[in-house]
């Protein structure tokens, strides 16, 4: 449910709401750390990140993986933009490696930092109840392309999603691949009456619903961007892999942290990491 190994507690909770109240529950692992998929003027066809598509080297570059099993983009040359729920919220923490410049975690040309200071959303207590996003300051600045915040709340969509978490629900292990996949964005309404059943109240204007039985983030993408396009035809991150029912299970999309209700206050953030 929640889409890193840190919250399986809270994966563990929706579980046992569900197996009572809809179904017997399926393995669950986290909220949905990565959803890979390729953006509507993609060429390629869609596919889900719970088997999805592998990024080629360079595909996106501001894209990386956090050592706790989560993903990032970085949106400055020492800042990171990630999930909440992803770190301890401890503002001096240099326990964290970062791994950027590349889709094969295993290549020869990464490029490795650690974080010096996070700063969390001050309002974050779980994934399910909003703020989940944190900013991470780097030891050193990366040399690599950067990814803005979009400043308008998402359109029709679909969006892509990327991340090197689990490719199916019961997979044993993560990716050492960046994958990706396009998602269809689904209607707040639609997506709160499906997760009511669970128990769980989705916050307005703080969180967004994306996902299919066909395309999904799983466990190990929590933190990973949500792109679209903007006006010029640049990347913009819409959203943060938040968390989940499951993987790609019918009627329970991805839940993803809305950037433009908290861009002021990332920003505000990242000016206090400089």
């Amino acid at each position: 449910m929640v889409r890193n190994a840190a919250s399986l507690l809270l994966a563990g909770i929706l579980t046992a709401v569900l197996t009572a109240a809809v179904r017997p529950a399926q393995a669950v692992v986290e909220v949905r750390p990565v959803r890979p998929a390729p953006a509507a003027a993609d060429a390629h066809p869609a596919r889900p990140v719970v088997g999805g598509l592998e990024a080629p080297q360079g595909k996106f570059p501001w894209t990386v993986r956090l050592s706790m099993g989560c993903g990032g983009a970085l949106i400055e040359p020492r800042v990171v933009l990630t999930a909440g729920h992803c770190v301890d919220g401890t503002a001096k923490n240099d326990s964290i490696q970062v791994t950027a410049g590349v889709a094969d975690l295993k290549a020869r040309g990464a490029v490795t930092a650690r974080s010096e200071r996070v700063i969390r959303a001050e309002g974050f207590i779980d994934e399910t109840r909003g703020d989940d996003w944190a900013v991470v300051r780097l030891d050193r600045p990366l040399l690599l392309p950067t990814l803005p915040i979009a400043k308008d709340p998402v359109g029709a969509g679909p969006y892509v999603v990327m991340g090197w978490g689990q490719t199916r629900e019961d997979s044993i292990r993560q990716e050492e691949r960046l994958h990706y996949a396009s998602v269809p964005i689904v209607p707040d309404e639609k997506c709160a009456v499906a997760y009511k059943k669970a128990g769980v109240t989705l916050v307005d204007d703080e969180q967004i619903c994306a996902g299919s039985p066909q395309a999904d983030t799983c466990q190990g993408d929590s933190g990973g961007p949500m792109v679209g396009h903007g006006k010029h035809g640049e990347w913009v991150q819409v959203g943060i892999v938040s968390w989940g029912l499951g993987c790609a299970r019918d009627g329970y999309p991805g839940v993803y942290t809305q950037l433009s209700t908290f861009r002021p206050a990332i920003k505000a953030a990242v000016r206090k990491l400089r």
